[in-house]
Parts: structure tokens; sequence; C-alpha cells
């Protein structure tokens, strides 16, 4: 007996059959079309590159779900992307280098060395779209209503939309005096909302401080949050208009009432830690993990030649297509014979250019998806229903 093991996939690392795979790319292109009907161009990032241009300046975490390897051509070191956004970064700033507002779309596989959702999906297909050079609001507000259409356009429902603001945490935690070693600390607590670790480590510090960190760990839930936020940090300086954004871009929420639910949680930063503003991600009830997150990550392009705003999203498209609500029109199957006919030949092709699926008939051996035929009569051929054996 053979040694079975040897079709086993590693852990984390799956195959798209054609039901699921149809699923995906019909996603796939439906967000993308969209994408560029909101004047977003189209780009493709490399699969691999050194490490030193893709993580350069993108911090550890990153790096540390990056897989590695030798270069034998070079010596130098390899990684295959665990993430697309500062790719794109990279497009941006140094191979266009546009002046201005430039829009850009992707899609593509990623590798990480370990799955961080459940259930565990180590190389995820990541769509996204970013917007550079735009600093104000208004970009932020563009991306998350460009998102929000593709919740529509795709018929997801009972969709969570959950967003916070990194400034919110650092103004609060310098007003304070927390050192950078503090402030990394009480972040790693609230991002895992450890409230047992925090109370211990708030026992350490001053009562000042003690105090408006245990109220900043209770500033997530509802809407009614941001009201709170004013009202408990009134005295810090330039907190009004962080929340003012977040409110800004949540007016965006507002025109699918219904099919999203918004949590707001100015405790947490999603994604990596290159964001720097308004940050968001969505939530279905069937999964623990996001299916997709964004947000403002201004100055990433730096490291690559030019310093520019940014703001975007990326969504994880397999768990998105699993969630999706696609309207496809029914698909004819029809069989065709093995016939060299030149005749034969041009029915084919306009039977699929008009949409219609035609699969020869190899070695006598009819498609069980058929239900109709081509049949030749009187030197003319003809689409008839199949009588199957």
């Amino acid at each position: 007996m053979g040694d079975t093991t040897r079709w086993l996939l590693p852990n984390g690392i799956d195959e798209l059959l054609p039901e699921q795979a149809g699923r995906v790319e019909d996603c796939r292109r439906l967000l993308l079309n969209t994408c560029a009907s909101w004047g977003y161009e189209y780009v493709v990032p490399p699969l691999v590159e050194f490490t030193d241009s893709l993580h350069v300046g993108l911090g550890a975490d990153l790096e540390l779900l990056s897989c590695k390897f030798t270069d034998h051509e070079t010596g130098k070191t390899l990684a295959v992307r665990a993430d697309i956004t500062p790719q794109v970064a990279r497009i941006d700033a140094h191979s266009m280098g546009r002046q201005g507002v430039n829009r850009l779309c992707y899609a593509g596989s990623t590798l990480k060395t370990i799955a961080n959702a459940i259930p565990a999906d180590r190389s995820p297909v990541q769509l996204g779209a970013e917007i550079f050079g735009c600093g104000g609001i208004e970009a932020d507000i563009e991306v998350v209503d460009l998102l929000l259409s593709l919740v529509s356009r795709s018929g997801l429902s009972d969709i969570t939309f959950d967003i916070g603001h990194v400034a919110f945490c650092e103004l609060v935690m310098a007003h304070v005096g927390l050192s950078t070693e503090q402030q990394n600390t009480v972040l790693e607590l609230l991002a895992r909302k450890a409230n047992s670790d925090l109370d211990r480590l708030l026992a350490t510090f001053s009562s000042e401080q003690a105090e408006k960190i245990a109220v900043l760990a209770t500033m997530h839930g509802g809407i009614e949050v941001l009201d709170r936020a004013r009202a408990e940090f009134a005295d810090i300086s330039g907190l009004d208009a962080v929340i003012g954004e977040v409110e800004a871009v949540l007016v965006c929420c507002q025109r699918l009432e219904g099919r999203v639910n918004v949590y707001v949680d100015m405790t947490e930063a999603h994604g990596y830690r290159y964001h720097s503003g308004v940050v968001f991600a969505l939530y279905a009830k069937e999964l623990g993990a996001p299916v997709a997150k964004g947000g403002r990550y201004d100055g990433v392009g730096e490291v690559f030649g030019r310093r520019r705003p940014a703001t975007g999203f990326a969504i994880d498209l397999k768990a998105w297509s699993a969630l999706a609500t696609l309207e496809s029109a029914p698909k004819t199957y029809v069989t065709s014979p093995v016939d060299a006919s030149t005749q034969l030949a041009a029915k084919e092709s306009e039977l699929r250019a008009s949409g219609v699926i035609v699969i020869k008939a190899a070695g006598g051996e009819v498609d069980d998806r058929c239900t109709q035929q081509l049949v030749e009569r009187n030197n003319e051929w003809l689409v008839e229903p199949l009588e199957k054996q």
C-alpha cells in the first residue's frame, strides 16, 4: 500500500474545487468590476519580493507572518507576501510616481507562516482597494462607501461594521504620561480585552493614569460610545477632531440601515501596525475573523521614496464568497460530437458567444451536466434535447 500522507496538504493550506473556485472567481470579477466603476485601476503586484523591500518600515508583526527563503541567484532573502497592501503602496510611491490622487485595486493569493483566524487559513486570497494622495477624511469616507457598496452588490446580510481610530488611544495615553513601553503593553491588553491583566497593570500606575486608562478600556459598544468619549475625555486636546472623523465615516452605514450593524471600538487598531487613523473591519456572525479590514496608513510610501497619505481596505475573498448571494443566470450545457467539420466549429463558436457552454464528447463520453446536444440535420447543426441513457 502506498504512502497516503503524501497527498496531505499542510495545515491551513487548502485547494478550491470547482464549485468553490467558481464562487471565488465570480466574486473576484464582481468586486473588481465594481471598483473599476468607481475609478480604481487594477494592478498585479508580484507574489515574491526581497524581504528588505517587502517589510521595510512595516514592523515585526508582518515580518513574522511571512514565509522566507534564499534566492539562489543573489543569495538574498526572498519572502512570499503575507499582505498585499504595502506592495500597492510601493507601486504608487515608486513604480507609478503620480502626483495627486491615485486609486488602485488588486486581487491575489497571500501566504502566512501561521493562521490568524478560525478556521485556520494560511493562504487567503486578498482583494482590496486603496486611495493615495488624499489626506482628508473624504478619502476614508469613499473607501468605506465603496466597501459597503460591495456588501450590497454581493448580497451580504447581518454584517457588523466595526470602527475605531488609532489616534484615540495614543492621545489618551500621551495625555496621562505613559512611556512608549507602557503604551505598547496597554494596547496589547486592550486588543485582547484582557481585563484582569489590565487591572494588574493599572495597579502599578498613578491614580490619575489608572483612572483614565480604566475608562479608556470601556470605550467600545454602540454609537453612544462616541458621546461618552467626548464627555469622559473633554480635557484632551485633539480628541474631539478624532471622534468627528469616526462620525463622518459612520454616515456611510446609514444607507445600508438594517443590513449593517455598527460597533464602535476606540480601543483597538485592526490589521497591522502601520495604520495611522480611522480603522475598520467587517464581521459576519458565521465567522470569528473579519471578512474585510482597512483604514488609513499615511506614510508607508516614505520608505519607497515618497511619503503619501493613503487609505483603503482588504477583503478575505474566500470567506467573502462563502457568504455572498450571487445572482447568476441559469447555465445551458450542450454536448457536441467529436467532428472536424467547419460548420460544427462555427455553430459551437456561435453558441459559446451567446453564453451557452458547449462540451465536446471526447471519447464518446457525454458530460453529465449536458441537457442538450448538437445534431446534424440536412447539413445543418441544430440544438436538440438530450435523451440520457
